[in-house]
């Protein structure tokens, strides 16, 4: 069983920065792919980045040039750097984290985080 713990959302006004963490614990063997997604109200679930073992990233259009996604390796964790922060960035952000343990895949999200973006 892998736990997923996330920290870092809030209230910003536009333009403002908020930095997203999650760290990984558990049953981990190897992480393969770490990433954030959000959920705005009324809105399907949609990914916002991703960074891959090797440090291969992909970004939601909407993002790319204002989100920077980075990892740690050793400590399993991942962060979302958000900068020029706009109020259709409002959303719930939950981590996502895939890997396997022994040879099981495992695929578990956090509980999210609630980022507003108001002035």
């Amino acid at each position: 069983q892998v736990q997923l713990v996330e920290s870092g959302g809030g209230l910003v006004q536009p333009g403002g920065s908020l930095r997203l963490s999650c760290t990984a614990s558990g049953s981990i063997s190897q992480i393969i792919v770490m990433g954030w997604y959000r959920q705005a109200p009324g809105k399907e679930r949609e990914l916002v980045a991703s960074v891959n073992r090797g440090g291969g990233t992909n970004y939601a259009d909407s993002v790319k040039g204002r989100f920077t996604i980075s990892r740690e390796n050793v400590n399993d964790a991942v962060y979302l750097q958000m900068n020029s922060l706009e109020p259709e960035d409002t959303a719930v952000y939950y981590c996502n984290v895939r890997g396997y343990h022994q040879l099981q895949q495992f695929d578990s999200w956090g509980q999210g985080t609630q980022v507003i973006v108001s002035s």
